[in-house]
């Protein structure tokens, strides 16, 4: 597994869709926890965590990868239940908007009492909040990828 340098990443961005795991993370009460994006696609908008996988890394490594940078928490793949693929259209890039970001998104849900504040801020969220669903899906701030998760 490694990550790419920016130039050779934007290339792929630019020719490629991006495979990646988005954590459908629900308490006990049936809410759902959604992080405000600092990044772009879908900068500055309620988003289930998540992220790509690497390449020569198994969807099993990236989960646990993925779960401890997004949570601070490493979960196995095996908790979790295969919502399914999903395809995510963004007209922007992580660099800007001089091209778009199709990402195939393999959305599993994961249920579990995270405490907010032992989650992780700063690489990709500015903060985390649980959501009741039926609030969730009336949100503008809610992208609608997570919504579509939900419907």
């Amino acid at each position: 597994m490694k990550f790419l340098s920016e130039q050779a990443f934007s290339d792929v961005i630019q020719n490629t869709p991006l495979v990646s795991i988005d954590l459908l993370i629900k308490n006990r009460l049936g809410q759902v926890l959604l992080g405000r994006r600092l990044n772009r696609p879908a900068q500055n908008r309620w988003f289930v965590p998540g992220g790509r996988i690497l390449k020569d890394e198994s969807i099993a490594t990236a989960f646990q990868r993925l779960t401890a940078a997004e949570l601070g928490h490493t979960f196995e793949i095996h908790h979790a239940r295969l919502l399914g693929p999903f395809d995510h259209f963004y007209t922007d890039n992580v660099y800007g908007d001089a091209f778009s970001t199709h990402y195939v998104a393999l959305a599993y849900e994961l249920m579990t009492n995270l405490e907010i504040k032992s989650l992780p801020l700063g690489a990709q969220h500015e903060k985390y909040q649980w959501f009741n669903i039926d609030s969730l899906l009336t949100d503008d701030c809610v992208h609608e990828h997570t919504k579509n998760y939900l419907r």
